[in-house]
Formats: structure tokens, sequence, C-alpha cells
């Protein structure tokens, strides 16, 4: 059979029969396409082509988020950097050219009375835009695309702690527990009052995906007894509605050591982790899958940090994973964005014997075309931080 890369996805993730693995990868910074510029890659080029990955990951363009966003200001020039509102009302230092991650130095939401003023409205499901421009055109293909087509769950938590910061949300939980009960709510009641009416109409994702971030090396930002009575039950509201449409495949991003929140989302009918980021707390999927058995699946996996280090240790990795590729439920690639510290030469010697380990060489596309237009990935990447899949 010849397999389109949207059922090797559904078929791997639901431990069907499939020819092959998807090959992808999560995509790549900047400075790292330009350093490989220098080194053989064509300028401007497509990264799907030139490695010949499996072009994957399109999101629907579905929004269920802040509506309309703040509008961005600069604040104060601070030379390289600049202070700025950003669409989320958080107030951040950033570089110029958006090279990394702002820090953040205030915030809009504060309390109640802000939580009215500038959040609540924004999140109304029938405000216009939340639907993409094409959406009719989008309907009309559903049932022949050969793509992976996303939507956007949003996120429970990450937003909010985006939004007010880490030490005023953890704060919240306890010191006003009805306010944070409130707007989890409200953002579910959004996520939930977009996707309905999508999904009524026809719309058919192959997966739905949160965004959290809840968690850092050490263990979850918050407790499992608190995810358990604020964040799981409007979870488990989205899932249902998802699975009730036939969309079940619902994963979760989330960095950080998250092996104790893993129960409370697999309850809540999360059943997939991508990416799954190894860390410097040393995630492995190997062992998770030992934990919690085929009902966890995982995409991603393969820590990008070898992919600076020899070639030995880029083979011997491949083939550690190797054996989890074979039970399914599993996409291995790149746990996040490739660094600019991995050679082209050292990320080209990973594709090649990633096709060969994972994929065994059957239906590959070709290696080193070249083209103009950028992946979806490439795409992706410009994305602001936390809006769709993943910065």
């Amino acid at each position: 059979m010849n397999f389109t890369t949207r059922q090797r996805f559904l078929a791997c993730m639901r431990y069907q029969p499939h020819d092959r693995i998807p090959l992808t990868d999560f995509g790549f910074w900047n400075q790292t396409i330009q350093r490989w510029s220098g080194e053989g890659f064509p300028a401007h080029g497509n990264t799907d082509l030139y490695f010949g990955l499996d072009p994957i990951w399109f999101d629907s363009g579905l929004f269920p988020g802040l509506l309309p966003q703040f509008k961005e200001q600069v604040l104060e020039d601070l030379g390289e950097n600049e202070k700025l509102l950003q669409y989320d009302g958080v107030i951040a230092i950033q570089k110029k050219d958006r090279s990394s991650i702002g820090l953040q130095v205030g915030a809009t939401l504060q309390d109640r009375v802000s939580w009215m003023q500038h959040y609540h409205w924004r999140l109304d499901p029938a405000t216009p835009g939340r639907f993409p421009s094409n959406w009719p055109e989008l309907l009309v293909n559903e049932s022949n695309r050969s793509h992976i087509q996303n939507v956007y769950a949003g996120s429970l938590f990450g937003w909010i702690r985006n939004w007010m910061g880490l030490e005023k949300v953890a704060l919240l939980v306890y010191d006003d527990p009805d306010l944070f009960s409130e707007i989890v709510e409200r953002i579910a009641d959004c996520v939930f009052g977009m996707l309905e009416p999508a999904l009524k109409a026809g719309f058919q994702p192959d997966f739905a995906h949160f965004w959290e971030d809840m968690a850092y090396n050490h263990g979850p930002m918050l407790s499992p007894r608190i995810v358990q009575q604020f964040l799981c039950p409007h979870y488990k509201r989205i899932t249902d509605l998802l699975r009730q449409y036939g969309v079940d495949i619902i994963a979760l991003d989330c960095d950080g050591l998250i092996d104790a929140l893993i129960p409370c989302w697999l309850d809540a009918g999360i059943n997939t982790i991508f990416p799954l980021e190894v860390g410097t707390w040393q995630t492995d999927p190997v062992q998770l899958r030992a934990r919690f058995g085929p009902e966890l699946r995982m995409i991603g996996g393969f820590d990008k940090r070898i992919l600076a280090l020899s070639k030995d240790a880029i083979s011997a990795e491949i083939d550690r994973l190797a054996p989890l590729v074979e039970q399914g439920g599993y996409l291995p690639c790149p746990d996040h964005n490739v660094p600019p510290d991995v050679s082209l030469d050292n990320f080209m010697f990973y594709i090649e014997r990633a096709r060969r380990v994972w994929c065994r060489e059957i239906n590959l596309p070709p290696v080193g075309l070249e083209s103009q237009t950028p992946s979806a990935r490439q795409l992706r990447r410009s994305t602001t931080v936390g809006q769709l899949l993943r910065p």
C-alpha cells in the first residue's frame, strides 16, 4: 500500500499497520539556517525538500486565544534590546532581532479588575477572526487531503502564567482560587465554543494540540492535585468533544520534568506528548513507555544536543530508539528546534541514518532538492511564541 503522510501518522499513532513512520523535524533556529548557508545549504532553501522530510504539521488556522490581540508597542529603546508591550499584554525586554525569547518584566493582568478590563472580553468564542479566511475551502478538502492537519486547543495554564508571571499565578491559586478558576473556565469556554461549531460543520483535524509549559527541570509548577482540581475537568470536556467527532490523537506540549503530570493528562483524555523534550532533566521516551504503557504516545524525544556530538553518538541514539519506533505510538524527531552548534554535516548524517534505521528506506522522498518556498515548519518558526504549535 502506498501510504500518504496523513495515513502513516494516524496508523503509527493508533498502532495500526504502516509502511514506515513519517520522517520529520520540529524546526530550526534561524541562526542554524544562517550557519548552514555557509556550509552548503541553499540560500532560502526549503528544509523539507533539501533533507527529504515529510511535509507535516499543518495548522488549521483556528485560533482560540486573545482576540483582538493587544497592539504591540515599543515602550523603551534599550540599544540592542527594547522594552515592549507584547500581543498578550506582557511587558518584556526583547532582542530587536527576536533571536531569543524575551524576559518578562511586567504584566497587564494583575487582578480581577484588569482581568475584566483587558482579558475576559478578548476570550469570546464568537469574535470574528477565529476561523481562517480559507475556511470554506478547508472544509471542502477535508476528506481527500494527504497532509496532517492539527487544531490548536489552547492553553489552560501556560497562557495565564505568561499573562501574569509565574510568581503571581502561583500565589493566585491560593490567594484567589475563585479568580483562577474563572480564568481557566473562560479560556476553556472559548476553546470549546470555537471547536464545537467547527467540528459540527465537518472539520476533521487529525490531532488536537494544547500548549502548556507548566513544568521546569525539577518538576511541575502546579501540584498534580491542583491540576486535577482546576484544569482536568476542562481538559476533559474539550477532549470528550474532540473524541465525539473522531479526533483521538490529543497532544500537549510541556517543557520540564513532566512525569508527575502525565497521569493527570491521561485521565483527562490527553494521550500524546508533543514535543517530548529531553532537557537537562533527561526525560527518556523508552522509560516513559515502560512506565505508562502504550496509552501514552510521544513525538520528539531525540536529544537535540546529541546532534552536535560525534556521528557515533548520533548513531547510538538512533539505534537505541529504534525498538520504540517499531512498537508504534512514537514518532522520533529532535526534541526542539535544532540549535546553531549543530553542523550541516552532522544533521545530514542524522537524516541519512534515520532514513535507514527508523524508515528502512521505504517510500521516502528524495534528498537534496532545492526550492525558494519555505517549508511549513520554517513558516511556523516565525509564529509568535505560544500562539500555535510551539515557539
